[in-house]
């Protein structure tokens, strides 16, 4: 494993101190390496967006053929009832 260079390495304690021009610093792509009595804990790094996949429309093509009744059709009387609480399921 390569060596962390020591130029970015960061004490906590001055980390706390200048925490803004760190992450201006990290935000301009550098890395920056906080250490705790020289032992490095963390990593400061520029974020990056992760890439987000295109939306591809029509990828369940088994939705492209339902029916307009599905939708438009009134309910009948016994799926209304379920719907507004009515129905006792006792038939």
């Amino acid at each position: 494993m390569a060596e962390a260079d020591p130029r970015n390495f960061v004490n906590v304690h001055d980390a706390k101190t200048n925490f803004s021009r760190l992450l201006d610093r990290a935000h301009a792509g550098e890395e920056i390496v906080l250490a705790k009595a020289g032992i490095p804990y963390a990593k400061l790094v520029p974020f990056n967006e992760p890439d987000k996949p295109k939306r591809r429309p029509g990828r369940w093509p088994e939705l492209r053929n339902i029916p307009d009744s599905v939708w438009f059709d009134p309910l009948g009387e016994d799926e209304l009832a379920a719907w507004e609480g009515k129905y006792s399921g006792a038939d």
